[in-house]
């Protein structure tokens, strides 16, 4: 990773490399796909492991221009564009990249915003190597989808390059329809809907349960992973579009879906309120003292800003040893967070190996640069406690992999009499969420499966007319960039209706 190389020093890498391209660009010559195929990926720099794992800064650090240009020169533009159809926003990836080579950066975020005015967002936690990455032709012609163009880290550049200069430019909005919408929640799928009808020229008020707008990007994802003035400033260009925002609005409890479509007058209700129902263990000793769930911890560390105890009085247990069990991104978020509010040591608990946990590559690999310990292969049978009812450690179980599972992942099996003792005072469940039933029990009408899953169809209409539903109270736990799909499906089919 990152931690060899300065900014600076990968900058002038990528000068050296880059500066002769262009000059041959320049006398009219083109790069032959075998050239492009031979021009290095660029390493993104990063803070040193040492010092970031105390601090909340970011710990990617972005792309210079030359290593923007210089990874962009790696594009093969190729004609059937086979990374826009891992893209679930459809980003035209071959134009903006088209853009970067020729060092008009206005342009790459002109294109990318045409279906997408999250680029910041999508840039840093997008699983891109899962989706458009691992349909680039480079990888594919590589062998190895870490060899593939970096689409999310030029999408990041491009994204940054605008808002850090001052360029932020307004999306142009078609004549008013005279029609409202109401958009509720106020995360990656309820953004999304909220741009795409309003460009449209439609009234939007967004309605979010929370004191602050972004959903799981701010109250989930850590400060060092995505920045919150990131999101702040998206939220900022949304209400410069005309988007009304409404806080501490609890749809479901302060108005009824029936009320927005009735006396509220909305000629169109989306609903997209996230999975915010933490699943737990089920296992002895889950009521001690010092066990939270991964979305409790981080909610009050990101939202409620619990790091910063000089400013911040929101209360947090700190830990000496901390347990985090799982294996996804949440458990990756929860485990350095941890570390950064103090925890002298801190341990990933999960029941696979490495090559199965559904978390990016990166974030393991800079958990695993930051100090965390790895125990696969390891899930906890009973949590123990004090007379106090504080924990004290764990019952863990070892396992070994059997088959495969539907999901493709080998299935953990049991080792009898294989269970130990582990030290611990703090135990974070990082398993996923379910869906809140809240909204979904208070609606008459609105079929939900046996999860309080919202039932949609293919334009993610709801059994209810004019209501629309889509992101994790549609999918469960997923990420922000299929939220960001549904969302524009759900707007489409908004704008159809109403116009």
């Amino acid at each position: 990773m990152g931690d060899t190389k300065t900014w600076s020093v990968l900058d002038a890498e990528a000068g050296k490399l880059l500066f002769p391209l262009l000059e041959r660009k320049g006398r009219g010559e083109r790069l032959s796909p075998r050239e492009r195929m031979g021009i290095p990926p660029q390493e993104m720099a990063v803070q040193e492991s040492g010092i970031r794992c105390r601090n909340m800064d970011e710990v990617a650090l972005g792309y210079s221009e030359n290593q923007a240009r210089l990874e962009a020169e790696r594009c093969l533009g190729c004609g059937n564009a086979p990374c826009v159809k891992g893209c679930p926003v459809g980003v035209p990836i071959p134009r903006f990249i088209a853009e970067i080579q020729r060092g008009d950066f206005r342009a790459a975020v002109d294109v990318i915003k045409e279906t997408n005015l999250l680029p910041a967002v999508c840039g840093r936690v997008c699983p891109q190597e899962k989706q458009c990455q691992a349909e680039c032709t480079l990888g594919k012609s590589l062998k190895a989808v870490d060899k593939a163009v970096a689409i999310g880290r030029l999408e990041r550049f491009a994204a940054d390059w605008e808002r850090e200069g001052g360029r932020v430019k307004l999306p142009a909005l078609k004549p008013s329809t005279g029609k409202q919408v109401a958009v509720i929640g106020s995360g990656p799928a309820g953004l999304t809907v909220a741009a795409d009808t309003a460009r449209e020229g439609h009234a939007v008020t967004v309605f979010e349960a929370f004191h602050k707008t972004g959903g799981v990007m701010v109250y989930g994802i850590p400060e060092f992973r995505l920045p919150k003035r990131i999101v702040q400033a998206d939220v900022e260009g949304l209400a410069g579009m005309g988007v009304r925002f409404e806080t501490n609005y609890l749809a479901g409890r302060t108005r009824s879906i029936g009320e927005f479509l009735g006396e509220d007058r909305y000629d169109a209700v989306f609903i997209g309120v996230g999975a915010g129902l933490p699943k737990f263990l089920d296992i002895p000793g889950e009521n001690y003292v010092g066990v939270q769930s991964a979305n409790e911890y981080l909610t009050r560390a990101n939202l409620m800003k619990a790091y910063d105890r000089e400013r911040a009085a929101t209360p947090t247990f700190h830990s000496r040893k901390a347990a985090v069990i799982g294996g996804g991104n949440v458990a990756m978020d929860a485990a350095r967070m941890a570390l950064r509010l103090g925890a002298e040591e801190v341990h990933v608990i999960y029941r696979r190996t490495r090559e199965e946990m559904p978390a990016r590559a990166e974030e393991v690999e800079h958990a695993m640069e930051e100090g965390i310990h790895f125990d696969f292969l390891r899930n906890p049978v009973k949590i123990l406690g004090d007379e106090k009812g504080f924990v004290t450690g764990m019952e863990l179980r070892k396992f070994r992999l059997g088959e495969p599972d539907q999901s493709g992942r080998r299935s953990p099996v049991e080792i009898p009499g294989s269970e130990y003792l582990f030290d611990c005072d703090m135990v974070i469940v990082a398993l996923g969420n379910e869906s809140n039933p809240l909204l979904t029990r208070n609606t008459p009408g609105l079929a939900a499966d046996k999860r309080g899953r919202i039932l949609v169809d293919e334009n993610q209409k709801t059994s209810l007319e004019r209501v629309y539903a889509g992101g994790d109270i549609v999918l469960g736990a997923a990420t922000v960039i299929l939220a960001m799909g549904e969302g524009r499906r759900a707007a489409a089919a908004i704008n159809r209706l109403l116009l």
